[in-house]
Formats: structure tokens, sequence, C-alpha cells
């Protein structure tokens, strides 16, 4: 690491005492880079064994990387912490200028611990701290108006992110997630349920300052030549127009788009909520993160009439992704674009993760479809796929839990499954709610195998189309590959790089921006920074209770088709069998 580089900086705050101090970690950068590899360690050090995932033991660690500011799309935060939702590994990953403002702050990660007795937020402005006193906020419904008044409390220069909680978080909803800058999130796994225990409101980082390279000449000619690879890619230039809704379509017609509670892989009604069609209907706007020249969120405008002045209209803007458009359109078997867009803003109202509350709200209706449930259970809510009415009002009493079924659901659909029956089409693994792929066995192996059971984790979504022109791969093959992509994606995220971005970021490319910024490492040197990073994840897990043979593995994804045609669950068994050994082997 170059001598001047403030990413050495951890900066530490206990909420508790309301103080803070800063140590230098180059140990942990020098080794691990920064983003997931640092996270984890940090992790390691300051979350104590069997710590309750909402008590004040529980840290925050938040980690960027040494490309993050330099280079385009590395603007990733990497978080970390132990999940209330699953027990064990809790990693998210945001956009938007979160770690951009953390880098021009003076650090490369912060550590939170300990909890205040009151609301709070904390406003970071360089090498100042201040505790601020959050008890107006609390309570306080868009996650868009608390950005508002700490954006009017907390003027400051330089590039500012203000991270917060909606009233799920406040709620301990174990999937409430963290919002920043409107439309970003740090999305699964309950961060924001972490945040609620700790009485932390929000976060405000702010700051201004010049970053230190090796070469600048050379460090210019590697900017462009990723800026303009950035620009002139094909891929980037489908999710600068389209976005990942692109993939609605052909995932459709492969039959591997997840609907009616995954009872089908296939929506006849896709076209009407195709990235395409709400492009052309209702896009109001583009955004990017911080650093990156592509603009792939997107983000929709509603028009809607006041309730009580028919002449007059109110536009909100609703972000959207394929994620969200699989959580509450097909999931749910909804081709009301209004519908499915107000149902979205009410979710990021409260705060809530998206695909989560998709996947409980699909089971729910499911099971109320059967008869297993009646209107007692629904607090008098008749749950029925794509009325959107009905979802709106059962998502409110998630929030709200007036009755013992709704608290279930706050709680996820594996704990709910457990209670209520229907475990066999719970779509839950490793108590994670489903992503939305049903491409094959690889995808599903990769959401029970993977560190933090996310389509993001090995891209099994990506071995599923191999397996489509090559059908005589072992499940011994198909387990390696997503292993060893998961391993290559922790050098990614150590150097939080957008996976989007990871066909432009080569080794050959990462090698290269690496030593401009004080860093020498080989290929082989990365992939075995890669190994030990996601064995140390697993380290974690396991010791805090995860178990392979404890897996669940929903019934449902046997019974529905997907891309590459019916899944054999002798095949997924004998795979994940694979990844057990191969990952206890490493753990030791």
């Amino acid at each position: 690491m170059i001598k001047n580089d403030t990413l050495r900086n951890v900066l530490y705050v206990d909420l508790t005492r309301k103080s803070f101090h800063t140590e230098d970690r180059s140990d942990l950068f020098d080794k691990y880079l920064g983003g997931s590899g640092v996270a984890i360690k940090l992790l390691e050090e300051e979350c104590p064994q069997g710590a309750d995932p909402l008590g004040p033991e529980n840290p925050i660690i938040m980690a960027v990387g040494p490309l993050t500011s330099l280079y385009p799309l590395a603007s990733k935060t990497v978080a970390m912490f132990k999940s209330p939702h699953t027990g064990n590994l809790g990693e998210s990953h945001a956009g938007g200028r979160s770690a951009v403002s953390i880098r021009m702050a003076g650090y490369g990660a912060i550590v939170i611990k300990g909890a205040s007795e009151r609301p709070c937020y904390i406003s970071i402005s360089g090498n100042k701290v201040y505790f601020r006193d959050a008890s107006t906020l609390w309570g306080m419904g868009k996650s868009e108006n608390v950005g508002k008044v700490i954006r009017a409390n907390e003027p400051s220069s330089g590039l500012r992110t203000i991270m917060r909680i909606g009233i799920a978080g406040e709620k301990l909803i174990p999937y409430a997630c963290v919002t920043t800058e409107t439309y970003r999130h740090f999305g699964r796994l309950g961060l924001g349920a972490v945040f609620g225990s700790k009485k932390l409101k929000a976060i405000a980082v702010a700051g201004k300052r010049s970053l230190p390279v090796v070469d600048k000449k050379q460090y210019g000619k590697l900017y462009e030549s990723i800026f303009s690879r950035a620009t002139e890619s094909p891929v980037m230039k489908k999710y600068h127009e389209i976005g990942t809704p692109v993939n609605v379509i052909p995932l459709n017609e492969s039959g591997g788009l997840p609907t009616r509670n995954l009872q089908s892989a296939r929506f006849e009604q896709a076209e009407m909520i195709s990235g395409e069609r709400i492009a052309q209907q209702c896009l109001g706007k583009r955004l990017a993160c911080a650093h990156c020249p592509v603009a792939c969120i997107h983000i929709a405008a509603l028009r809607e009439p006041y309730e009580d002045e028919p002449y007059f209209y109110k536009t909100s803007m609703i972000g959207y992704d394929y994620e969200l458009i699989f959580a509450c359109g097909s999931l749910l078997g909804g081709s009301d674009v209004s519908g499915m867009l107000t149902l979205l803003d009410s979710i990021e109202s409260y705060g809530l993760d998206s695909m989560s509350a998709g996947v409980v709200l699909a089971w729910a209706t499911e099971l109320f479809d059967k008869g297993v449930i009646s209107e007692r259970e629904t607090n008098g809510v008749r749950l029925r796929w794509g009325d959107y009415a009905s979802y709106l009002k059962a998502l409110q009493y998630i929030v709200e839990q007036p009755t013992d079924f709704y608290t279930a659901l706050s709680k996820g659909v594996d704990h709910a499954s457990a209670i209520y029956g229907g475990q066999e089409y719970a779509l839950a693994f490793g108590g994670n709610e489903m992503p939305g792929y049903h491409t094959g066995p690889a995808c599903h192996i990769g959401y029970l195998a993977g560190a933090r059971h996310s389509h993001l984790d090995g891209a099994g979504y990506a071995v599923d189309k191999k397996l489509m022109v090559n059908k005589a791969m072992t499940p011994e093959a198909v387990a390696a590959e997503v292993i060893a992509e998961e391993r290559w994606r922790q050098i990614l995220s150590s150097l939080v790089i957008c996976f989007f971005a990871r066909d432009l970021y080569t080794p050959e490319v990462i090698i290269e921006a690496l030593k401009l910024s004080g860093f020498d490492f080989n290929e082989d040197a990365l992939r075995k920074i890669g190994e030990e990073i996601h064995t140390e994840k697993f380290r974690f897990k396991i010791r805090e209770g995860f178990s392979f043979d404890a897996l669940r593995v929903p019934k449902r994804i046997f019974e529905t088709r997907s891309s590459v045609g019916m899944l054999d669950e002798q095949f997924i068994k004998t795979a994940m069998e694979y990844v057990k050994n191969e990952i206890l082997s490493k753990v030791g």
C-alpha cells in the first residue's frame, strides 16, 4: 500500500460510550485488499461467538477497497454483521455514493459497536464524528424524508452519503434493509434490524481529498481504458438503456422466471412487466452510482390522481430492477405495473428487503389459496394472485403485526412455514428467501452453498446456461464451477467492483490497477486470497451454528420445470455433498 493512503484507517465507533478512535490496519488491507476480505476479518475480531444478532455486541462493519474513487465501477460498500435473519453471516453490498464517501472521508472501513439508549444518528465528516439525537426521526415513514432532514442539518463539503432505516428496521423485522441515496440498498439479511437494535437511525459520511497513485501517467491510461470499455461494451449499453429488467423476457422464454410462488417458471403476462414495456411507458430517469458511467439504475414515474382531488395528480419516482419485478410481479402473479410499482414504493417506505417481502407474500397467497389459512389469520385480507390492494394491506400488517400470522410472516418464510405448514413450497435457502432465478440446478446449489445464500455468490444461473449446452456435466463439475466463481468474486467484492463489470476487470486489469495503488500481486496470489476469504466466511458461519446437513431444500423446485428441464433431487444432493466436503476440508 502507498505510504500516505488513508485506506489503512479503520474508524471504530462506540454507540454505548459515544466515543470513537481510528486505527492503522495496514495489516488487514495489505493482505485482504479491502471490502469483503477486510470486513470478514474485522467481523471475526469484533463479534463474540454466539452473539445475539440484535444485541449490542453484534458489530456493523462497512468496508471499501483500494480501487474506490480511483477507477470506474469500483464503488460498492460491503456491510458485514451477524444476520438476524439467518443467525450466521450477514453480508450485503450497496452502490450509490457510500463507498466513495467513506474513502473521501479518509477510511477504508468503519466498525460500529454497542447500542445507544436513545435514537441517534452518526455524522462522520473527515476525522470528526458527531452523535446526533434522532428522536424526532424515529418513526418517520419515508426514508426519503429522513434523508432530507439530515441533509438540511448536516451541511458539509465533499461527497456525502446518508444511510438510513425505515420503520421495519426500528421494529427489528429481520429482513429490514438500509437505504442509501433513496434508490440503493443494503438489501438482504437484515442490516436494517441491526441498525434498529442499536437505536441507530442513520449514518451520514462526507469527505473530500486526493488519493495517491504510483504513476499518474500510467494511471491515466488505465483509467481511460477501463472507462472506454465500460461505455462501449454492448452489455453495459444494455444495462444503461433498459437496466436489469431486460432479463425478464429471456428468462421467461427459457422457463426460468419464477411465477406464482414458483408453481410455474413461465408467466403468461411477462410482456406486461418487461423492462422494455416499463421503460416505454413509465421511465422517469436513469441514475448512476458514484464514479460509474453506465447509469443502470432505472426510476419509474408513476402518475396518480389524488383521492379527494381527481383533477390534481401526484408523481412518485419509484426504483425498479429485475429482482424487484420478479418478487413483486411474476412471483405474485401480477401484471398491473401501477399496482406493482405502488407495492414497491410501500416496501421502500417501510424499509424492507423487496425479495424477502415478495417471497413471503407469495407463500402466504398460496397458503390462502389452498385453504390452509383463512381471513381469520389474515385479519380479513383475501390474498389473491395479482391483487395488489390485498398485498398492500398485508404488507402493512407485516409491519404492524396485528395477528400471530403476521408476526410469523415478519420473521420470514422459513419461520412462518415451520408454524403454519407449507414448507414444501416455502422458497427459502439457508433461511434467506429465494432470488429470481429457476434456471437449473446450479442456481439452487448457489443459493444453498453460497456464503450469503444469494444469486450473486457464485452466479449459478451462468453455470445453468452451460448445462443447456452440455447436459453431460456432472454434479461435481457443476458444484466445482459454482465454488470457483464464488472464490474469484471474493476478490471482486474485496475491491468492491460491481459484478456487472466483472468481464471488464479481468485478472490482468486488476493486477495493473492494484500495482498503481501500491499492491503487488499476481493472479495465483489473488486466487489464493479469494479462496482464503471464502474459507474465512464459512469458518464464521460454522462458528455461529451453520450446518450443511441442516439445509432445507424446498420440494417445489423439483416440481416445476426449469430452463434445463425438471430438476433431479439426487443431482443436487450429490453436488451439495461435493460442496460440503470441499469447504470443510479448507475450514478444518
